[in-house]
């Protein structure tokens, strides 16, 4: 048996059956499982948010949630500058920023980050891997970095549907692919794409193993079984957090990446975005409410 939470946490099978099937409609989610939701992982881009604001239901939801005693902990490809602004202002219980680099957590004893590698390491490689993508994008020309590059502790974000027309899905795949053929100091640089983005970076940090980290660190040392975490999702990087979990939930607006993705949500809602995100905050306060 896993003797802490952690250990828990990882045993859970890398590929559950609900993560391989077709997703089911929201309405079909059980309420005796969304009762037992403590803490609920979500994407921010077009999951929390949609076309470029945040809706108020979102932030209405956030606090409902916290208010039944559901821990949301923000998972997202945003740069440092928007997370620590989440992490300081919305009603969340921490942020994972830049796919997994480092996160951020503000209590009654200050603001904390934690980080992959120190930052000034983290500082130097992206340095390094902004001047081997600045050459590759000069075969892009219509294409370039997000306009918060400056504000990132780690990644080189590429805009591909930020403020902008989306760019088209071959070339993004190829650019994916170019880019995951890059070597810098040594490192091999990894790559993957959300709504509006491909984030590049050098390390092994990811959405889940951050994920797992910083769980491991707020929970005690009994066990948490994996049926108390879910995650919430829109896109292609949040594959590693379905094919983690048992139950998982993707907005509307992932039906277009579903064919992609070998591990797919359990469950799917109406809206998109941040709209999608308020459906099911509330099936959780009412689960929790009515099977109080």
């Amino acid at each position: 048996m896993p003797s802490n939470a952690y250990d828990m946490l990882s045993s859970a099978p890398a590929n559950t059956p609900q993560s391989l099937k077709h997703p089911q409609p929201l309405a079909a989610a059980p309420p005796e499982a969304l009762k037992r939701i403590q803490w609920l992982l979500t994407d921010v881009d077009d999951t929390l948010t949609w076309q470029g604001t945040l809706p108020t239901q979102t932030l209405e939801a956030l606090t409902q949630l916290k208010e039944v005693g559901v821990h949301v902990i923000a998972v997202t490809g945003a740069c440092a500058g928007w997370c620590d602004q989440i992490a300081k202002l919305w009603p969340v219980h921490g942020v994972i920023g830049e796919n997994g680099a480092f996160s951020m957590q503000k209590d009654d004893h200050g603001f904390h980050i934690q980080s992959a590698l120190p930052i000034s390491v983290m500082k130097h490689q992206q340095g390094e891997l902004l001047q081997a993508l600045k050459q590759l994008l000069r075969d892009y020309p219509d294409i370039d970095f997000a306009n918060d590059q400056a504000f990132r502790y780690c990644d080189v974000a590429i805009n591909i549907g930020q403020d902008r027309d989306a760019v088209d899905s071959d070339t993004c795949q190829e650019l994916l692919a170019r880019i995951r053929q890059l070597s810098i100091e040594g490192h091999n640089v990894k790559a993957t794409q959300s709504s509006i983005h491909i984030n590049v970076w050098i390390g092994e940090h990811s959405k889940r193993a951050t994920s797992e980290q910083l769980l491991r660190q707020q929970l005690s040392l009994d066990s948490l079984p994996i049926e108390h975490i879910t995650y919430i999702g829109d896109s292609l990087n949040d594959e590693s957090m379905f094919e983690w979990l048992p139950m998982t939930f993707g907005v509307n607006n992932i039906t277009r990446w579903l064919p992609e993705l070998s591990a797919k949500p359990s469950y799917v809602t109406v809206n998109n975005g941040g709209y999608g995100f308020a459906e099911l905050a509330a099936l959780i306060v009412q689960a929790k409410q009515s099977l109080a």
